[in-house]
């Protein structure tokens, strides 16, 4: 095995006249090879920082998953306060209202577990189909319902699009990026779901004031999940499901148009690298069944580290309360006194967009870790902040948010404060981060760890949505709101203790970090040895660059003439 995966004598010679501090040997590239572990920190492309055309139109188009998920989960908050008697009842119960909010999550529970497992099986792209055609489904169905239980039906086909699409869509992203700008990517996807949400809220409140206008709101759902049918046609399945396949040369093609600027051999020993690792995976894949993959999901040490930093990453953000707001935000402000909720929770969806831009610009500069460390307790103050508000707002009415009650409008302007601080933090860092989850497991279990992650992150939205309306009545708004400000603590002290650093390190690396521990100190170590790597080879392109000049400056008319 370890003689099929050597590299050729000619490849050697060229690898060391680049520099005798670039890959000379097989050792240099594989650590540990039966672990599959594989480094690529001396396999480093020219232009690795830059973006190629071909990596953006993927990217977008991509996305178009992102922007369905943000816009089939936010249009129900307006929607919800514009039904009126449309579905048969002269008003929605909370019950109901909790019933069709969660029904998408439930169906995003189910198609995020299988999302995973049914891409090793299809590929990546086949499945971003299978959610589209679904997205159109249950975007007919709900513009043509007229009783609840049939709207709770699309609700929950929707849920399933959305599930197998916010699985699948940051993994396709992350399996098709350069390493260096990988998380900024993935942050893309989640740009298009914050634009997704305020283009729902805008949707929303153009037809606040028009008979069944909510159904309109609910049928444009169609129209990006149509348009990316026909654009996944002409986009290419990731090099790491081409090579599962034997097909190395369409493989090489893609990670050519990836690393465009960068030099054939630098190329070429990605690609190998690549297939070193895919080829211990296949060897994984065939030997073991799916139910021993996933035991090994716990047994094994690595996997287990990862899957616990996946899944805890994913439950922080659900249980920090913020979909609470994408769903009930028009009705919460509708509550304390806003005669235009869909356009005050425009506001909030617009504050996500927007500072969801900051993190595509930080996330793989500034790293995972330090922006969850930055932003979580600014999420804490927010939801404190509320809290208090609440309290002394409906201190006239008990505790409790009375609809009709006028309330003062200082403490209902302090809320919706509070709330814009919080959502600005949230999408600085924990609304993006979990999304990187693809990067946390290795390849031979990465779908089976990203399905178990996301259907963590919709179990926990599950949770959070079937309740928010129960626990504001049982515990006050002020209770609510302190209780996921606690929940939000919990979340930050995990992100102190067991979220390591994975910006700037391969998708193979990756699983490096968590071979002792939760990998805090290993990944900055990793990662300071490729800053080094990185700085000696610029140091020997200028040295190289240099040596030209004086050899050319040397040469004398004379000496040109002579020869």
């Amino acid at each position: 095995m370890l003689n099929e995966q050597k590299i050729d004598e000619p490849d050697l010679k060229r690898l060391a006249e680049r520099s005798t501090s670039d890959v000379t040997s097989l050792k240099d590239v594989i650590r540990d090879i039966d672990s599959g572990e594989i480094n690529e920190l001396a396999v480093i492309a020219e232009g690795e920082e830059r973006t190629t055309w071909f990596v953006w139109i993927l990217v977008m188009c991509s996305t178009i998953s992102g922007l369905l998920f943000g816009y089939d989960t936010g249009v129900i908050s307006g929607a919800l306060v514009t039904i009126g008697s449309d579905l048969g009842p002269d008003a929605l119960s909370n019950g109901q209202k909790e019933l069709i909010t969660s029904a998408t999550t439930l169906g995003a529970l189910l198609g995020g577990l299988a999302a995973g497992v049914l891409s090793d099986w299809t590929g990546r792209r086949p499945v971003l189909g299978i959610a589209d055609v679904i997205f159109i489904g249950g975007a007919i169905a709900q513009a043509l319902c007229h009783t609840v239980w049939s709207m709770i039906g699309g609700r929950f086909l929707i849920g399933v699009g959305v599930g197998l699409a916010a699985c699948i869509a940051p993994l396709y992203i992350q399996e098709l990026s350069p390493t260096r700008l990988r998380g900024r990517m993935v942050v893309l996807n989640v740009v298009m779901i914050t634009l997704g949400q305020v283009i729902a809220y805008a949707i929303g409140a153009a037809f606040f004031h028009i008979h069944g206008g909510w159904r309109w709101m609910v049928g444009l759902g169609a129209i990006p999940a149509g348009l990316q049918i026909l654009f996944l046609f002409f986009l290419p399945e990731s090099p790491r499901i081409l090579l599962r396949r034997g097909d190395k040369v369409a493989a090489h093609k893609i990670m050519t148009k990836i690393y465009a600027f960068a030099k054939p051999e630098e190329v070429d020993l990605k690609v190998r690298v690549l297939q070193a690792a895919v080829r211990k995976s296949i060897e994984i894949t065939e030997t073991t069944t799916i139910i021993e993959r996933f035991s090994s999901m716990l047994m094994n040490g690595v996997n287990r580290r990862a899957l616990i930093v996946g899944c805890g990453m994913q439950a922080f953000q659900q249980l920090c309360g913020f979909n609470t707001l994408m769903y009930y935000s028009a009705t919460l402000f509708k509550e304390i006194g806003f005669d235009q909720p869909t356009a005050v929770g425009l506001i909030i969806s617009g504050t996500n967009f927007i500072f969801t831009l900051v993190a595509l610009k930080w996330i793989d500069k500034i790293g995972r870790r330090r922006i969850m460390i930055w932003s979580a307790p600014g999420m804490i103050f927010g939801l404190t902040l509320a809290s208090i508000s609440f309290f002394y707002m409906t201190k006239k009415t008990g505790g409790a948010l009375i609809d009709g009650t006028e309330y003062s409008r200082a403490w209902s302007a302090l809320v919706l404060l509070s709330i814009i601080v919080f959502v600005a933090s949230y999408a600085t860092g924990l609304g993006n981060v979990p999304w990187q989850q693809g990067e946390l497991f290795s390849l031979e279990v990465r779908g089976i760890g990203t399905s178990l992650s996301t259907a963590t992150n919709w179990a926990g939205n599950l949770l959070i949505g079937s309740t928010y309306l129960s626990l504001m009545a049982k515990i006050t708004p002020a209770g609510a709101f302190g209780f996921y400000a606690g929940l939000c603590l919990l979340g930050w002290l995990f992100v102190l203790f067991c979220f390591p650093e994975t910006a700037g390190l391969s998708l193979e690396e990756v699983k490096m970090v968590f071979r002792n521990g939760f990998g805090i100190k290993e990944s900055q170590r990793l990662r300071a040895q490729k800053k080094e790597i990185r700085s000696r080879e610029k140091t020997r392109k200028r040295e190289a660059a240099g040596i030209d000049e004086n050899e050319k400056s040397s040469t004398s008319p004379a000496d040109t003439q002579d020869v």
